[in-house]
């Protein structure tokens, strides 16, 4: 998976874009979610749809059926992206 369809890096992306603070700027996504654990789970069989609060924003990720899309909403911005997860794995 690539820095570009990871859910964790989408949302900093995001939320940067909305609020206008460099990704570096903003309070690390780890302390609010482990964004290993939130790669992992929008790609887990059964994954319908998560929601928390970063960087006072609330953030919500749904699954459709291209992938996930990824809302966000509060302050005077809100954003929204769509990752597809529709990649395949090689074999060696």
């Amino acid at each position: 998976m690539t820095d570009e369809q990871r859910p964790s890096m989408a949302v900093i992306d995001l939320v940067s874009r909305a609020t206008g603070v460099d990704p570096l700027e903003l309070e690390p996504l780890y302390d609010v979610i482990d964004p290993d654990v939130l790669d992992t789970i929008c790609r887990a069989d059964g994954f319908s749809s998560l929601e928390f609060t970063y960087a006072g924003r609330t953030v919500a990720l749904q699954a459709i059926s291209e992938g996930v899309e990824i809302t966000l909403d509060g302050g005077t911005q809100q954003g929204t992206e769509t990752l597809g997860f529709a990649e395949t794995e090689s074999s060696d």
